[in-house]
């Protein structure tokens, strides 16, 4: 009789621990009334979790207990609710929005860069020209630039230079900011001894 009962203390013992319920419920925006899709719910305790379907419907079954459920949604606030699972729950949840204040972006550059509209344009200093080799006492500019990358000759005794692929009539020589349209003389065999400043554009 004595093992009958334990026998039957034991069975109804597990029953009671396998014993679990469900809760449900929809969630949905609190200034739309629109169902969520997607919503993390989580049980904390449990570290067991769901997320709502298409309808925004979320149902999760979980031991008899009590239990801390998470809703969580990216743009959200995350919003937590207490629940004792002795019995199945049904719970419609509300979602707000959350608020985010961004602080002010200023942007700030330099000035010259906008007003700027020139592409490519090479500033060589005086004091490093001087310091090159020159003939007959004089320096030279046009050849001085030659030797900048991307700069090559022209033809032997010719004076133009070519930039990047480009052909001579394509630079740009700016002599106290006026245009010299002929860098050299007789027919291109020979530079003119310029002054300085000098300012290629290319």
């Amino acid at each position: 009789m004595l093992c009958l009962l334990g026998i039957l203390f034991m069975f109804s013992s597990s029953n009671l621990i396998a014993q679990k319920n469900t809760i449900s419920g929809y969630i949905e925006d609190a200034n739309t009334g629109e169902r969520m899709v997607g919503v993390n719910v989580v049980a904390k305790e449990v570290s067991l979790g769901t997320t709502s379907n298409t309808y925004g419907f979320f149902s999760m079954t979980l031991p008899v207990s009590s239990y801390t459920l998470e809703f969580s949604f990216i743009g959200y606030e995350t919003f937590s609710i207490s629940v004792d699972l002795s019995e199945d729950a049904h719970y419609n949840v509300s979602l707000k929005t959350q608020s985010l204040e961004l602080q002010e972006i200023v942007l700030t550059g330099e000035e010259s860069i906008v007003k700027r509209t020139q592409s490519s344009v090479i500033d060589v200093p005086v004091q490093q020209i001087k310091s090159m080799p020159s003939l007959l006492g004089e320096v030279d500019v046009l050849k001085a630039i030659q030797l900048l990358p991307g700069v090559q000759s022209g033809s032997e005794g010719s004076s133009g230079f070519y930039v990047r692929g480009g052909g001579p009539d394509q630079n740009l020589i700016l002599l106290d900011g006026v245009p010299v349209y002929n860098a050299s003389h007789l027919f291109g065999f020979s530079p003119y001894l310029m002054p300085m400043p000098l300012k290629m554009c290319v």
